[in-house]
């Protein structure tokens, strides 16, 4: 009569085998996680930065009778991209955004600010105008700058 089964030794073999493997994929997993989240967060500042340019152009290419617009023609928040503008003339809003994406790193839809009068490189924003914005995660990219600089 036989025994059907493994050794302790086989068994300690194929563990082994299985943890190096696995040693070896975690780190490539992680990377592409991080990769794909700086993939998002890339798009959603494009998206933001489209919105605020559009914003721009309609309120200065639909100029109301009067002083020239506030805030040289940037919302006063993002919020205003959502909510939109109704061009003199129009009867109806135009809208820029259905709603403010979130950031992938902080998993909010907060974002850091700039306005015209603020520095490029300030963390804080000045209030007035929204220019620009940037991602308030922590941290460097895999491109080695830093979220809040991209």
């Amino acid at each position: 009569m036989t025994r059907r089964g493994f050794t302790l030794l086989e068994m300690a073999v194929t563990a082994t085998v299985v943890a190096v493997l696995a040693a070896g994929i975690l780190p490539l997993t992680l990377n592409k996680v991080r990769r794909d989240r700086e993939l998002h967060l890339r798009r959603a500042l494009l998206e933001l930065r489209g919105a605020i340019d559009a914003y721009r152009a309609v309120v200065l290419q639909n100029p109301a009778k009067g002083p020239p617009p506030a805030n040289d023609g940037y919302p006063a928040s993002l919020e205003a991209l959502v909510e939109g503008v109704t061009p003199p003339g129009a009867k109806k809003k135009v809208r820029f955004l259905r709603r403010i994406p979130t950031d992938p790193f902080t998993g909010e839809a907060t974002w850091g600010l700039r306005s015209m009068a603020d520095d490029p490189a300030s963390a804080t924003w000045g209030g007035g105008d929204v220019f620009d914005v940037h991602s308030l995660a922590p941290g460097k990219g895999s491109d080695g700058i830093a979220y809040r600089r991209w």
